[in-house]
């Protein structure tokens, strides 16, 4: 390798809030489009902007989040740039005061630990949305998100690798939806990364020519821009020419990134302070309460769910989503069995995360029925389909469907009579040692039970029978 990379990262993560920013149009995804839209964030003449406090606090639990200092003072200024989603002609945003600074993220990439320094996070609100697939004569234009709150944060340019900026990504990420300050839903654009890439000889101080990879809201995807983009500025390099400072975007159907615009200069937005916002001061008493409120910090919460008896992956994926975690804490509280709760949210649950009506009193409900023995796995996943949408109770439902589970050892002997005699050749070869046809009967005893019989039971009684131990 000739070269290292230096690369730095933008993230903009769409903050948790009811309304806008700056107006109190409602923060909703998926509704119709221009349905979400006021005067305010239509820019008209004499209407001004409002902060939403929320926003403003949720900024602050994610600076606080990340070890940055959360600044007393900061402001709001005018990004001037004219787009047709853009209808005010400027982006209210923060320049040189952000609300919080210097940062820091640590992250494990590959068994070493890499420091990942954050210069700023600061706020700002959200563009509205160009359509072109809906018509071959016109782009239409949907304002629902203009005006929607954001945060930008923006690390210094300390990430060497795409598996170290892929991991920043997924920690913060994590970090985010913990706090509750957004939902981080990529697949909804509210998680969406830029990331700054440029190419330097080994040793050399001096950064090489920078090229900005626009709005990548996948952590695949930008992993893959990434990597194309360094070999293309190393045989650009090779060559003996130079890279163009520009910003450019990845088609993920090439695995290719294209140029999009030259890169513009912070003076090319003629940022200024807004006239119609003044300072925003956060006192130290409103500081401390915002402190107080939080709860244990992401890193606390993957120990907690070690210490739990619950393996590194059970971890990541339970704290991937917040509907996750919290139904495991609620689970937990009613039944102390976090591997079985664990395995059965990560298992199960999880393909019904989108739309979860399932008290976690009924759902600990049909666990204790499992782990009582009156209901096997296969009969607990298919009444778990049934009340995750309805929240009954799934006794009724185990009754209703006649999943109860037998196991009565008198019962089950006289089924396994009747296998024995069914099979004599499969009998003898067990009984001259041919452990592994123990499976066999095993199945054959529960087709004969239509399913419904005790496995464990089942297994008992036979190894009883041809003496296993």
């Amino acid at each position: 390798m000739k070269y290292e990379t230096v690369i730095g990262l933008e993230v903009h993560a769409q903050l948790k809030t009811n309304t806008k920013l700056f107006s109190t149009s409602n923060n909703e995804f998926g509704d119709e489009p221009n349905s979400n839209v006021s005067v305010v964030d239509l820019g008209l003449p004499g209407v001004l902007p409002v902060l939403n406090t929320e926003a403003v606090r949720l900024a602050i639990i994610a600076g606080i989040n990340t070890k940055c200092k959360i600044n007393k003072k900061s402001t709001f200024a005018r990004k001037h740039y004219f787009y047709p989603d853009l209808p005010k002609g400027y982006q209210i945003s923060q320049y040189d005061e952000p609300i919080a600074s210097n940062g820091l993220l640590v992250v494990n990439v590959g068994g070493y630990e890499k420091e990942i320094r954050i210069n700023r996070i600061h706020m700002e609100e959200d563009a509205g949305k160009l359509i072109h697939d809906l018509s071959d004569e016109y782009s239409l234009v949907d304002l629902n998100r203009a005006g929607v709150p954001l945060i930008e944060i923006v690390t210094e340019p300390d990430i060497s690798s795409s598996e170290e900026a892929v991991e920043y990504l997924k920690k913060l990420r994590k970090i985010l939806v913990f706090a509750g300050v957004s939902d981080c839903d990529m697949e909804k654009g509210n998680f969406r990364c830029d990331a700054n890439i440029s190419i330097r000889p080994i040793g050399q101080k001096e950064l090489g020519v920078k090229t900005e990879i626009k709005n990548v809201n996948s952590f695949r995807y930008v992993q893959r821009a990434i990597e194309y983009e360094i070999i293309r500025q190393s045989n650009i390099l090779d060559k003996g020419d130079e890279v163009v400072q520009e910003t450019r975007l990845f088609n993920a159907g090439t695995n290719k990134t294209y140029s999009m615009r030259s890169k513009e200069d912070a003076h090319d937005y003629r940022y200024f302070p807004d006239p119609d916002l003044k300072p925003l001061i956060i006192a130290d008493e409103e500081l401390e309460r915002i402190s107080a409120d939080l709860n244990e910090s992401y890193e606390e919460k993957v120990s907690s769910y070690i210490s739990l008896g619950l393996n590194n992956d059970d971890v990541e994926i339970l704290l991937s989503e917040s509907v996750l975690f919290n139904f495991f804490d609620k689970s937990l509280e009613l039944l102390n069995e976090p591997k079985l709760i664990s395995n059965w949210i990560i298992a199960e649950l999880i393909k019904y995360k989108n739309d979860v009506k399932l008290d976690p009193n009924n759902f600990v409900e049909l666990l204790k029925m499992v782990k009582a023995g009156s209901i096997n796995n296969n009969s607990a996943k298919e009444v778990l389909s049934k009340i995750v949408k309805t929240n009954e109770s799934p006794e009724k439902f185990v009754k209703d469907m006649g999943l109860t589970q037998e196991s009565s050892e008198d019962y089950l002997i006289s089924i396994i009579d009747e296998v024995i005699q069914a099979n004599p050749s499969e009998y003898q070869r067990i009984k001259d040692g041919e452990e592994k046809l123990l499976a066999f009967f095993v199945g054959q005893t529960m087709k004969l039970t239509k399913g419904k019989g005790n496995p464990q039971i089942i297994n008992k009684i036979l190894k009883e029978k041809f003496n296993l131990s």
